[in-house]
């Protein structure tokens, strides 16, 4: 069975597998793509062996992203929960300067997924390597920006919707933004809209999980 989860902030996507494992007694259950303990949304949950079969399915469907950056900063992590520090505030940015910014990412483009990310280098998550303060050289990724639509801008806060392909980090886009503006940025919100062809409207929540069919 497949159910998309609209996940609350705060929690990690390994949480809510185990929720579901406790409510359903099922031991097999899994989830297709991680969403930060900020952030938001659709998060598809495999039930059943062979729904997580699928898993490599749903992982390379497109996504939509909303995401409200905060212009002017950094953090080491690219949201809200790293360190956070002061990068440009002296320039404030037109509309004009931001739309032109956001149209050069739209397309194909090679992006740096953050150090402190799931994945794996020799085995160990990244993550876990960046706490250890250690850094290593991340290769580069292709992926694809569809659309980015400018929804609110009143400094130092830039709300986005963003469609891209699977494999895209929003932080990483986030930050680079910031980066190609000059001024620095940072996620201080991400919420998952879309993925393939489940919404955040047709989304469960933990305290309305559906009957096992």
């Amino acid at each position: 069975m497949i159910i998309p989860i609209n996940k609350p902030a705060g929690i990690t996507s390994h949480t809510v597998v185990n929720k579901l494992r406790r409510f359903y007694g099922i031991k097999k259950i899994g989830h297709a793509g991680t969403l930060d303990p900020f952030a938001t949304g659709v998060l598809i949950l495999l039930v059943g062996r062979e729904s997580t079969k699928r898993s490599d399915e749903f992982m390379k469907q497109d996504k939509i992203y909303r995401t409200k950056l905060k212009l002017g900063y950094i953090s080491d992590t690219y949201d809200k929960d790293g360190v956070i520090q002061e990068y440009n505030i002296q320039k404030v940015p037109t509309r004009a300067e931001i739309e032109s910014t956001m149209a050069s990412f739209i397309g194909e483009i090679s992006q740096i997924p953050p150090m402190y990310s799931a994945i794996k280098i020799n085995g160990k998550k990244m993550y876990e390597l960046a706490r250890k303060g250690q850094t290593i050289d991340i290769p580069p990724r292709l992926v694809n920006i569809y659309s980015i639509t400018i929804l609110d801008y009143a400094y130092p806060y830039l709300k986005l919707d963003i469609s891209c392909s699977s494999g895209t980090y929003i932080r990483s886009l986030g930050y680079d933004i910031g980066m190609k503006l000059g001024i620095g940025a940072y996620l201080e919100e991400l919420e998952r809209r879309q993925s393939g062809e489940f919404n955040i409207e047709n989304c469960y929540t933990l305290d309305s999980l559906p009957e096992l069919k």
